[in-house]
Parts: C-alpha cells; structure tokens; sequence
C-alpha cells in the first residue's frame, strides 16, 4: 500500500509564493487582459488546468485549451504555430511531465508567464501497480516522467487544492486589478475540494476489499490519500499491452483480494480491461482519470466526474 507523505504548511505557502514571483512582470496592456475584450487570455495543456483557469478566474479570463475534448493528452501534437500563440497568452498553465508535446512547445515558445502546476505541489513517486518490480524488472512509465514522478495530480483533491492555491495567486499576478476576485474564487474552489475529499475519506472508509484493477495506473495519488492499492494492468500507458505474465499475476490478485471489477476509461481502448474480465469473470466499469474531458461528457465538469468515479469505486470495493 502506498504511503501518505506530508507536505509541511511551509513548503507550501513557499510554493504559493513562488507561484506568484516567478511570473515575469507584465506591461500594463497585459496585466489588464491583451484579449479583445480586455480579458486575460490564459492557455492551458490539459482539463485539470483548464478547469482551474476558469473557476478561478471566472469572468475575467478568456481560457483556451491545447488538448481538445475527445484527445487522449498523452499523444497530443502541437503545431508550430500553436507554439507561437502561446506567446501571445497573458498566461500559461500546464503541468510539465504529462505531456511531452506541451513541454516541447513551452520550451521553445516566447511565452514570459508561464506556471508549471508541477511545482505548485510536492510530486511523489507512485509505482505503477500496487505489486513490488522484481530485481532487474523494468518499471512500466510514460517514458517521460522526471525521476519516476507520478504527475497525475489533480485526482487527489488535496493537492488539486494546493495547485489552485498557486494558480489563484498566478491571476493575481498577472491581472492585479481583479485580485481581490480571483482569492475569493480561489477560497470557494478550494472548500468545494475539501468537501470532495471528506466524500472521498468517508465513502472509502469500509470497505470489502482496498484493491482495484485498472487499465491505467493514473490512481496513485487517490491511493495513497485514501488508503488503497492500485493494480495497473498494463502501467500508466493505457493502450500498451500487457505481459500474459503480467495478466496472469493479476488474475490472483484478483482472487486473493476479491477483486469484483476491472476498471478502463473514457478516453483510451477497453480492450484489455475485457480480456482480464472475460479470463477472470469479473465486471467491468470506468474509472476516469480526468485527463481529458471525452465528447460525450456534456457539460460533466471535474467535481461530478471525481463524484462518478467515487460511486464507482464504492460499487466494486463493496461494503464490510
């Protein structure tokens, strides 16, 4: 089982600052919002940062996204002149690891206010699965994680709230005409978490088993905040096949910790999470890893899909 690791108050409120200094300063047109209607233009990689943008910031930013519903992040390209645009956003959120692409097109963009949600919080490392590697057993990863850090985040409403903390303080920054809107924005948000995280802590509290099964192991952070083992069919690349050694570990897994359901997603294939039902008679169901809003989420936002995954994940760890 993964272990919680505790992030001190003061590292956080550095972090919050640092957030808050490191944007270069801004001419006045910029800090009153360069869009045509005097709006900041804020771009962001993926949802998570997306959805941060536009709660916080409201009616005051327009938000443009570079991962459009329905793409999977993971396998975003970006276009030279997507990189170019992004210099003429008044700012830049993404979360540097996740996406290759995007931190490929930061790089080389001449965007000056750029936020990495990566340092706003602590990252941990996570294994892929709740198994322990073998001596000499390749870890299973993206292939561009820094060190072996888990990037996924947002799926633990702690440290989503720790990020939001930062990009409040970001707008702020960048627009400080409407700062005293973006902190109660933030402080709104940032409760609304904390009850998504008491729903989260009270609603897992018993149950039958702690153990799940999923094709993408995206779920280390909700793990280690709430007690429960994750088993990544296939590590944390959802479309990569898994071993006939890997499937079979996981048919015991699934025996030994009455395991009821494989989970997949929304954005990537079912196709093994299938093949380890129908060889294991058990159910299947999705968990979101909310990476990407999918074309058919209609108007779904990040606090009603946490909630589905919550009820979902509550129907297949049963009750005591």
């Amino acid at each position: 089982m993964n272990v919680r690791r505790l992030i001190p108050t003061a590292a956080l409120a550095a972090a919050v600052a640092l957030a808050a200094t490191a944007l270069t300063a801004c001419s006045g047109a910029s800090a009153a919002g360069s869009g045509e209607d005097g709006k900041l233009d804020v771009t962001a990689s993926f949802y998570p940062m997306q959805f941060l943008a536009e709660r916080i910031g409201k009616d005051h930013v327009k938000v443009s996204t570079l991962t459009k519903p329905g793409v999977e992040p993971h396998d975003l390209e970006i276009t030279p002149q997507q990189t170019a645009r992004l210099g003429e956003a008044d700012l830049v959120l993404y979360l540097k690891s996740l996406q290759p692409a995007v931190d490929k097109a930061v790089a080389q963009s001449p965007a000056e206010n750029v936020v990495d949600a990566a340092t706003l919080t602590k990252l941990e490392v996570h294994a892929a699965s709740g198994h322990d590697h073998a001596e000499g057993e390749a870890d299973h990863d993206h292939g561009h994680e820094a060190a072996g850090q888990d990037p996924h985040v947002w799926l633990d409403p702690v440290k989503y709230a720790e990020i939001a903390k930062g990009v409040g303080a970001a707008l702020a920054k960048a627009d400080p005409a409407n700062a005293a809107d973006y902190r109660k924005n933030t402080d709104d948000l940032v409760a609304e978490l904390g009850k998504l995280d008491t729903e989260f802590k009270d609603g897992l509290q018993n149950t039958a088993t702690r153990t799940f099964i999923t094709t993408h192991s995206a779920f280390g952070y909700l793990s280690a905040r709430y007690g429960l083992d994750q088993e990544g069919i296939s590590g944390v690349d959802p479309e990569s096949e898994p071993t006939p050694a890997r499937m079979k570990e996981l048919q015991a897994v699934a025996k030994k910790d009455n395991v009821t359901t494989v989970f997949f997603e929304a954005l990537a294939s079912d196709k093994t999470a299938k093949t380890l039902a129908r060889d294991t008679g058990l159910k299947t169901d999705v968990l979101d890893p909310l990476e990407g809003i999918s074309d058919t989420s209609q108007g779904a936002d990040y606090f009603a899909i946490m909630r589905s995954n919550l009820k979902n994940l509550q129907k297949a760890l049963g009750n005591k």
